[in-house]
């Protein structure tokens, strides 16, 4: 883990914290860039609808998985 120093407004910071419920300003902040990573990789995955194309269908890959038996 590193360690890093940043000017906040502390009204942002404060409503941050009161809005998840956090208990310090480190778990606000942590959970805050958890949050918006996630959020650019679902858009990311939501940007890929309909264009992925799939050679196999559902009852191939179902039945052709020898794993499953």
């Amino acid at each position: 883990m590193s360690r890093t120093t940043i000017t906040l407004p502390s009204t942002l910071l404060e409503e941050l914290m009161s809005e998840i419920q956090a208990k310090s300003k480190t778990d606000a902040v942590i959970t805050a860039i958890r949050d918006e990573i996630r959020m650019k990789k679902q858009e990311r995955i939501k940007s890929m609808a309909g264009n992925m194309d799939f050679t196999k269908s559902a009852d191939q890959l179902r039945h052709g998985d020898r794993r499953l038996g």
